[in-house]
């Protein structure tokens, strides 16, 4: 293991010790791919050293064993059942596994946001050229308020039942990615359980970043992502089916040696090589999924124990990150003369991201910057950024404007926040000056 310092370590710098950061990186992006600790590394490169000392004894009978005891921890971590608990690549093959094992009928419904995430999207449209299904997109231009956006989600039901169709699936976040917000998914959940809709949660940004109490929330079906604010590695989720929807997931996606075919006349047994258990077949259908490197799923442990013992815990990880969060946010809003994307009760902020405004202008005038070039300034201004200021947080385009998004961690203080801001101020004074052209 790394060597460590305990939990009197103090957040901000000293931290990048536990990490493996370039020393000149600026990480002001953890939102996207997330990193994890030295040791949670040692961890991931002693599972696959063992997997290569006897690769058939590892795949065909401890494997079930260490995936067994890391669904324990999560789902302990999750307040939930580990029966319940099953892991997959990442948040968009979860919501892709329950979209692609429902039955769709005539005049039934997904519905979901504008801001949902894009490969989420383009799913619903595929079921939509291959099944009978429809979609509603409830349209949102934030900076929204929780109590308008609810209104609008149980409006857009009740319209749907109204016209005689079938609302049968709501898919939403629990921080959105573009712009990075906290939602009201668990009130949203409860207008699902009100309305008998399943509730579908991209919780990719969820678990380590927000105190979930999923046990309590209880929705349809639950994906997030470990390996973005839980540090394990890539690629590593968390999907969570209650135990009274597990007849609904009738295979894994990819479909493997876990499924098992409806009976039918004159039909021989399919068969199945590994091992046989005693786990639920819901379980079995996700415990060998193909062959793959499985590493960053038995990492589990050892990320929670980083967590705990060298953190001091989630409550301090998360109290930290989005303090940083909102401080950073106006110091970066300060800086460009602009402001934080943000509502009157102050929900979007209680996370660890922020979106801040750029001063770049949208229009027709002088140094302004037309609607038609805003995606072409967004990617110049990404590449600029990473190539010249070896730094990275994500501009977007949303409603008529740029914004910024920051995420917080552990390992960051004030001056990364300052140091991105006076990034952005530089080029996009250069996007006023047309740069982005050449």
């Amino acid at each position: 293991m790394a060597n460590e310092q305990g939990p009197d370590t103090p957040f901000g710098h000293a931290m990048r010790s536990f990490f493996q950061f370039d020393p000149s990186y600026i990480p002001l992006n953890h939102g996207s791919f997330g990193t994890y600790p030295k040791s949670v590394k040692d961890r991931l490169r002693y599972i696959q050293d063992i997997s290569e000392l006897r690769p058939d004894t590892f795949f065909r009978y401890e494997l079930p064993r260490y995936i067994d005891s890391a669904r324990a921890a999560i789902a302990g971590f999750l307040g939930v059942d580990a029966g319940e608990c099953v892991f997959v690549p990442n948040a968009t093959t979860g919501i892709n596994t329950v979209l692609r094992n429902l039955v769709f009928k005539e005049g039934d419904v997904i519905v979901y946001f504008s801001t949902i995430y894009g490969a989420c999207e383009k799913t619903v449209e595929y079921l939509k050229e291959t099944t009978p299904v429809e979609s509603a997109r409830i349209k949102l231009s934030y900076p929204v308020e929780d109590d308008d956006l609810i209104s609008k989600f149980q409006g857009k039901i009740k319209q749907l039942n109204s016209e005689g169709k079938r609302p049968r699936v709501a898919i939403f976040d629990t921080v959105s990615s573009l712009p990075g917000v906290r939602v009201p998914w668990e009130k949203m959940v409860k207008v699902c359980k009100e309305e008998e809709v399943l509730s579908v949660i991209d919780g990719a940004h969820g678990i380590g970043h927000l105190d979930l109490k999923l046990g309590d929330v209880q929705p349809d079906f639950f994906v997030s992502n470990c390996h973005k604010w839980l540090y394990v590695p890539r690629g590593c989720a968390i999907f969570y089916v209650p135990q009274r929807n597990h007849h609904l997931i009738r295979t894994s996606i990819p479909t493997s040696h876990g499924f098992e075919p409806f009976p039918a006349e004159s039909q021989e047994v399919l068969f199945n090589p590994l091992p046989a258990g005693n786990r639920s077949y819901f379980i079995g259908l996700f415990q060998f999924v193909g062959t793959s490197d499985v590493g960053p799923y038995l990492c589990i442990e050892e990320a929670l124990r980083f967590r705990q013992e060298v953190c001091g815990g989630d409550r301090q990880i998360m109290d930290y990150c989005e303090n940083l969060s909102y401080e950073g946010g106006r110091k970066v809003a300060e800086t460009l003369g602009t402001e934080v994307m943000e509502n009157s009760t102050k929900t979007l902020t209680k996370c660890c991201m922020t979106n801040v405004k750029l001063p770049v202008r949208i229009g027709e005038g002088q140094g302004e910057v037309k609607e038609t070039d805003a995606f072409a300034v967004v990617a110049w201004l990404a590449q600029k950024l990473n190539e010249e200021y070896n730094m990275f947080a994500p501009p977007f385009y949303h409603e008529g404007h740029i914004w910024v998004r920051f995420s917080s961690q552990i390992y960051l203080e004030m001056d990364d926040f300052a140091g991105g801001a006076q990034a952005y101020k530089e080029l996009c004074e250069r996007v006023g000056r047309g740069e982005y052209r050449t």
